[in-house]
């Protein structure tokens, strides 16, 4: 058997949906088991104790959930495992705060964390049915706590519909399936507001339904519609807008190795290209330097080609959001349309691609890549592929 396959067994099945909890805890997920035990939370919220606690609560009650039990085997082992590992990041970024326990960012932390080790250590990457797998499992950890909290910020609407577009680049997620989630994870504990945020929970659902991504992601009347409205200018999803862009920038995302100089070659042989591994090389700055002066460059002879409105190619990692987001701002001031491509393969084959490269990234590098990559969510640009190579 596998290491997929038997992490894969390890999620309860009909008729009786029985955990076990004994053969959850053996092998490569004890780590983690073992480090949740030992995580406290804060008693205010959570009189039932540890982190491992709230988790085995959490999966008990989401067994239980009818959804649960209708939706299909591939859906539960999605759910089943976003349950289990949905406040590992809890373990690092618990800390104590005027007294009390808290755990800043950690659905961000632990969706990081479920990632590097569902493509490390059980190769759930590097086709199309893997990585829609992987990232859905990652998308209900990400934003679990989004929906018992969302109906108080401003515009929730238009916050669901950003969340649910993630939906265009894999279909196993969906609201319903996170929602899911977030009721077993307001139920599965030991505190007083445990009825006010399942409510909460039920009416970020009625408010999902109202804006039609519930069940899946929103249609809008264009990309043009749907990146302005998910970027949070006042349109209507089924107004079609202008377009008013003259010219594309693809925004190339993805590992070392990968293959985005390949990938570049076959679909933009003719197209400008920015890339920083071609700067680095250009003025004999090594990657593990400091590298404000090559993004500066980068970025000037970006303005270039943004001013004379040519299309070109960004070609560098963009492994995070946060990277990702101050690009897409600078592009965009040009009225330029943002495609970003994501590209993945078998994490094995990554590896070696790279090694076998004249400008290869030693190991430990790619070992810290992996930990802080986080593929393009749809609402990011204009348009976003995920493709693996």
């Amino acid at each position: 058997m596998s290491k997929t396959d038997r992490l894969l067994s390890a999620v309860p099945d009909a008729p009786d949906y029985r955990i076990d909890w004994q053969a959850i805890g053996r092998g490569a997920l004890a780590p983690f088991i073992d480090a949740m035990k030992t995580t406290g939370q804060n008693p205010k919220y959570h009189a039932e104790g540890s982190v491992w606690n709230h988790t085995t609560m959490v999966c008990e009650q989401l067994v239980s959930d009818p959804y649960f039990r209708v939706c299909s085997p591939r859906c539960r082992q999605e759910l089943f495992l976003a349950a289990l590992f949905h406040d590992v990041g809890k373990i690092t970024t618990t800390k104590l705060e005027n007294g009390e326990l808290v755990s800043p960012n950690h659905a961000i932390v632990g969706a990081g964390a479920v990632r590097e080790m569902l493509i490390r250590d059980y190769g759930v990457c590097g086709t199309a049915e893997l990585m829609a797998f992987r990232e859905a499992i990652c998308f209900m950890i990400r934003y679990h706590m989004t929906a018992p909290y969302i109906m108080g910020s401003d515009d929730p609407g238009r916050r669901l519909m950003r969340v649910a577009s993630n939906g265009e680049l894999t279909d196993d997620f969906t609201l319903e399936r996170l929602l899911t989630l977030s009721r077993a994870d307001a139920t599965g504990k030991i505190a007083e507001d445990n009825a006010q945020i399942e409510q909460t929970v039920l009416t970020a659902g009625e408010a999902a339904k109202e804006k039609e991504c519930y069940a899946g992601p929103r249609r809008f009347a264009s990309p043009f519609t749907e990146y302005a409205c998910l970027s949070g200018r006042n349109v209507a999803p089924d107004v079609p807008l202008y377009n008013d862009t003259s010219f594309e920038v693809v925004m190339m995302c993805g590992l070392p190795g990968v293959g985005k100089d390949t990938y570049i070659g076959k679909h933009y042989p003719d197209r400008p290209m920015i890339s920083l591994d071609e700067i680095r090389r250009e003025y004999g700055i090594s990657p593990a330097q400091d590298q404000q002066e090559v993004i500066r460059i980068a970025k000037a002879r970006a303005k270039e080609l943004l001013r004379a409105k040519r299309s070109f190619v960004w070609n560098a990692t963009c492994l995070t959001q946060a990277v990702r987001t101050r690009l897409v701002s600078l592009f965009t001031k040009y009225n330029a349309y943002v495609r970003i491509v994501y590209l993945e393969a078998d994490f094995e084959t990554n590896l070696r691609r790279n090694r076998e490269r004249r400008y290869a990234v030693p190991q430990n590098v790619m070992d810290s890549m992996l930990s802080k990559l986080s593929p393009p969510e749809r609402f990011e640009a204009h348009e976003v592929e995920w493709k693996c190579i």
